[in-house]
């Protein structure tokens, strides 16, 4: 049995909710010839909604239906062409900038940088409302706009600035979806040649790119699935799904005519005008309907169906497109095409069913290709046979295949993003600061750098901006981010005096942090109010210029706001006795730390750390002081 690579042929297996097609071609004169066409039907509800519920019996499904093939053709079939089902799809919106420390020309690398930091901003916004969810899985992205030094722009390379923004909107399938086909696969002892999404495939077979310089809907109706693809101006611009499709009629007959899943499903595809169909319940007692019967049994299902392929066909389209092609075995419901038609308030007669344009891009002398069942299938096959896809091409990364969805050119940045990498595993990133205030002064203790990533394509240094072409190997080490600075209060003191020329007074001083005194080996924390009160005038030194400090970079505490803090004149309860406080001449509001001085406190012997209450809770030198307020000093 002779190796279907040697001879270039493409396998392609479309997996769907009802059954699995398989399609074995070659290319030839730039379309693809179809050799063989299998189809084999699911015994159980193995698939749900598209997606693969029970690997097992998928995998024994798709290894049926590749032995057909291989019988027929006498060719051994070992790598396939698949596509993921765009019911899970997840679509989320993602920003991201780039400050720049000089005024800069804006290259591709820079863009580069840019556009993934806005592609993982957008995974972790998803990553956070979906949970506990496991990795997601880049299947592409747009770019909704570019600013450069807040100055919108629709071209960000070779413009000059300091900051570069970025908006993008990226769309996303959950990790499982992709491992379990990929497992399916294994375990039917298939490798996975090429991967893309239904809707893209459906796109590539039903509306070839001649046509998609129109605005045009393909609506791929499946029994779990309906995915929408969306071209203009020669590309495909957005897909999107409904959550109800063929099943839904099926249920509807069920439930109408007493049958089982199966009968309601050969009533369903022997549905035709004029016709009665004959058929035997669930009690075993044989009955006949008519067309008209039936007509009104799945009329309430295939109303919501129109509704809501209309509903997501204007939402992503923003509007009606020129033309709708149904495809899918549910495109072949009677009165379907009318009632889409209806709710998206065009003619009848833009709204089509596909098929007749399957000869601009696949023929066959065996088989009869006009059958809008097989637009996902010869989609899948035709996007690999004529390098539709770049995900065709066989591309390693760190030594294993890698997993790509995205048409069109490939760059290492898409490749690193849609295999799991984020932006922070590219980029690095430095570690958190650590701010801390040391008798009234801000001293910004800075986090360790990353360490850079390291990248290759074919052994030589890339970027990731960089093209890949088919056979090339990426290796790819991420990021080290940087460790968060960190410091005992002890070693900090050490620094600090060192720098200041006062070693002398770590000794013979007392030391408090936040008013309470601790040990030299405690671990410093952000926002920590450090007093070293070696002289009997240090804290008040302190206070003096952490208020001028905070008066001049205008900075409150989070207790009240600026606008109201300030005031003429201060009225205080300290320490159980009336304070009043006349307006001060800077028009600043009173902070806690200027009451020290009216509490009576001697400073120059304290025998213990200050107790600062305000209004019964324990409070910081920086807090805003309010007319009524109770304090205590002690």
């Amino acid at each position: 049995m002779e190796e279907a690579k040697k001879r270039d042929l493409v396998f392609a297996l479309d997996i769907g909710t009802r059954s699995i097609v398989g399609v074995v071609g070659e290319a030839c004169n730039e379309k693809l010839k179809v050799l063989a066409v299998e189809v084999a039907e699911h015994g159980g509800r193995t698939m749900i909604d598209g997606q693969i519920d029970n690997i097992q019996k998928v995998a024994d499904l798709a290894r049926k239906v590749t032995n057909r093939l291989e019988e027929r053709l006498d060719v051994s079939l070992t790598q396939v062409c698949v596509a993921a089902a765009g019911r899970a799809l997840q679509t989320e919106k993602g920003s991201y900038a780039l400050e720049l420390p000089a005024e800069q020309i804006m290259d591709e690398e820079l863009i580069s940088q840019l556009e993934a930091g806005a592609v993982s901003q957008a995974e972790e916004t998803l990553k956070a409302a979906e949970g506990d969810r496991k990795q997601m899985f880049l299947v592409g992205y747009t770019v909704s706009q570019y600013r450069l030094d807040h100055y919108p722009l629709t071209v960000l390379v070779d413009h000059k600035g300091t900051k570069a923004e970025v908006d993008v909107v990226a769309t996303f399938l959950p990790g499982e979806v992709i491992e379990s086909l990929y497992a399916a696969m294994r375990t039917a002892g298939l490798q996975i040649a090429s991967m893309t999404l239904e809707p893209i495939a459906a796109m590539n077979s039903a509306i070839p790119a001649e046509l998609r310089l129109l605005n045009l809907a393909l609506v791929d109706i499946g029994a779990g699935t309906t995915d929408i693809a969306i071209c203009r101006s020669g590309s495909v611009v957005g897909y999107t799904m409904a959550t109800i499709a063929g099943d839904e009629i099926t249920e509807a007959i069920m439930q109408t005519f007493l049958v089982d899943f199966s009968t309601a499903e050969e009533i369903k595809r022997s549905m035709r005008k004029g016709e009665s169909v004959v058929y035997k319940d669930i009690l075993g007692l044989e009955n006949s309907i008519s067309y008209e019967e039936l007509l009104a049994a799945i009329q309430s299902p295939m109303e919501r169906l129109a509704e809501a392929i209309a509903k997501q066909i204007t939402e992503i389209n923003t509007g009606t497109p020129s033309a709708v092609f149904l495809a899918g075995g549910g495109s072949k419901l009677c009165g379907l095409r009318e009632k889409v038609a209806e709710s998206l308030g065009m003619d009848e007669r833009r709204v089509a069913i596909a098929g007749n344009n399957f000869e601009k891009s696949a023929f066959s002398e065996d088989v009869d290709l006009q059958n809008p069942e097989y637009t996902t299938p010869l989609g899948i096959a035709i996007s690999s046979a004529l390098g539709l896809l770049n995900d065709s091409y066989v591309i390693t990364l760190n030594g294993e295949r890698a997993k790509l969805f995205r048409s069109g050119v490939l760059t290492v940045r898409d490749v690193l993003l849609m295999n799991g990498y984020t932006y922070q595993d590219i980029i690095g990133k430095t570690g958190k600061n650590l701010s801390v205030t040391l008798d009234g002064r801000r001293i910004m203790l800075r986090g360790e750098p990353a360490t850079p990533a390291i990248l290759t394509v074919n052994g030589e240094e890339s970027t990731i901006s960089a093209v890949v072409h088919a056979g090339d190997h990426i290796v790819f080490t991420p990021a080290r981010h940087g460790k968060d600075a960190a410091m005992t209060l002890g070693d900090f003191l050490l620094e600090q005096l060192s720098l200041d020329n006062r070693m002398e007074e770590l000794s013979v001083g007392r030391v408090l942090v936040n008013n309470q005194e601790v040990a030299l080996d405690v671990q410093l924390e952000n926002y920590d109010v450090i007093l070293m009160l070696d002289k009997a005038s240090a804290l008040m030194e302190s206070a003096s210029k952490m208020q001028q400090e905070e008066a001049e970079k205008g900075i409150v505490a989070e207790t009240a706001e600026p606008s109201k803090a300030a005031s003429t004149s201060l009225k205080v309860i300290l320490n159980g006795e009336e304070l009043d406080l006349p307006a001060k001449e800077s028009g600043q509001p009173y902070y806690l730390m200027d009451l020290l001085e009216y509490s009576g406190i001697d400073f120059e012997h304290l025998e213990e750390p200050v107790s600062l209450v305000v209004n019964g809770e324990d409070s910081g030198f920086q807090r805003i002081m309010k007319d009524g307020d109770h304090v205590n000093i002690c």
